[in-house]
This record gives C-alpha cells, sequence and structure tokens, in this order.
C-alpha cells in the first residue's frame, strides 16, 4: 500500500519527506460543515492550494488503480483509508505544486493519521481550522446536496458521523493542547462563517 504513487512520482512514496518549507493548516469538521465551501473562499482571498484528502482519494478510484478499487470499497462501508495511502498522495501534491501555503482538508482523520504524517512529511500544522457544526444540520446539508455522490445516503451518512466522533475529536483535542486549534461555529450562514474565517488568516491589527 505504501508504493501507491511509485509508478507516477518516485520521490514522493511516503518514505520521504518533503523537500520544501511549507505552511499547512489542517481543516477538520464533520461530513457537511462546510469545509469545502470554506477552503474555496480562503483559497481566493489568502491565496492558499486547498488539498481535500477526500478529493484525491476519489481521483485516484477514478484512476482505475488497484489502491483506488480499495479506497472505493473502504469509502462504501464508511471506512477510513489507511494512512500511508492519503499520505503519499498529499505529499505528491504538495512536491508537484507550486505554492507553499496548504490547507489539507478532511485529514488527519485519526490520531494514527495525524502521527504518522507528522513524521513521514516532518511538518506540524501551524494551526487547525476546526468548523464545529451540530449533526443534525450537518446531515440535513449532505441529504440535500445532491452532488450525486454514492456516499451520500442516510446509512452511510450516519456511518460517516459515528466514524467522525470516534476518530476525529481526538485529533482535535491533541491539538488543542498544542494550543493550536481555531474553532469556528459552522451552523451559521455562509457569509457569516467566512467573516469569522478571515478573523483567523488575517494577522493580528488588521483586522
Amino acid at each position: 500500500m505504501g508504493t501507491v504513487v511509485d509508478s507516477t512520482n518516485k520521490e514522493a512514496t511516503g518514505s520521504l519527506p518533503i523537500n520544501k518549507k511549507v505552511k499547512v493548516v489542517f481543516v477538520l469538521g464533520g461530513p457537511g460543515s462546510g469545509k469545502g465551501t470554506q477552503c474555496a473562499n480562503i483559497v481566493e482571498h489568502f491565496g492558499y492550494t486547498h488539498l481535500s484528502a477526500g478529493d484525491l482519494l476519489r481521483a485516484e478510484i477514478k484512476s482505475g488503480s488497484e489502491n483506488g478499487t480499495m479506497i472505493q470499497n473502504m469509502i462504501k462501508e464508511g471506512k477510513i483509508v489507511p494512512s500511508e495511502v492519503t499520505i503519499a498522495l498529499l505529499q505528491r501534491a504538495i512536491q508537484e505544486n507550486g505554492n507553499d501555503k496548504f490547507l489539507i482538508d478532511g485529514f488527519p482523520r485519526n490520531e494514527e493519521n495525524r502521527a504518522a504524517f507528522e513524521r513521514v512529511t516532518g511538518i506540524q500544522p501551524d494551526f487547525v481550522l476546526f468548523f464545529d457544526c451540530p449533526e443534525e444540520e450537518m446531515e440535513k446539508r449532505l441529504l440535500s446536496r445532491n452532488q450525486g455522490r454514492e456516499d451520500d445516503n442516510i446509512e452511510t451518512i450516519r456511518k460517516r458521523f459515528k466514524v467522525y466522533m470516534e476518530s476525529s475529536l481526538p485529533v482535535i483535542e491533541y491539538y488543542k493542547s498544542k494550543e493550536k486549534v481555531q474553532k469556528i461555529d459552522a451552523a451559521k450562514p455562509v457569509n457569516e462563517v467566512f467573516n469569522a474565517v478571515k478573523a483567523v488568516f488575517t494577522p493580528s491589527g488588521g483586522k
């Protein structure tokens, strides 16, 4: 599984650290908390490159590779994809991009992801942007967005919520202990949420 990117980029396997200095912000929140929408706003206003773990995994699925098939089956089950697979895809994306500021959306999904990412890449996030949203609101959004994603059905959604609660919240608690979490009330209207986000990304005195 650690050889997911070997056929396309031997420099970005899971065993090599990223060879440039980068600023990374982890973007976390439950499925349907609005991470993607706000990441697009951050890209437009603050010049970051948005790397969605989910989008990278879906692109791997579309490639038809053996790893893609494995990823597809795990997502259908509402399970978390192995760390080495996602980290290799993220490494390749960071190495191949000319930017040095990245939003990593939807990763790390659990403590093992977090520890593996820091160990393999040598990168610690500047901070974690945490979109806090009630489960009922996230469920409503996912069921109404109609993006044609096969994992947007009520049974799978509830599995994803359960996985998120059990796995991702310890990551948020870990970064809270490091005073690196910026918590955003994601249940508010999109514009209000982005106003809160802007305050986080604007240097002190520039708000």
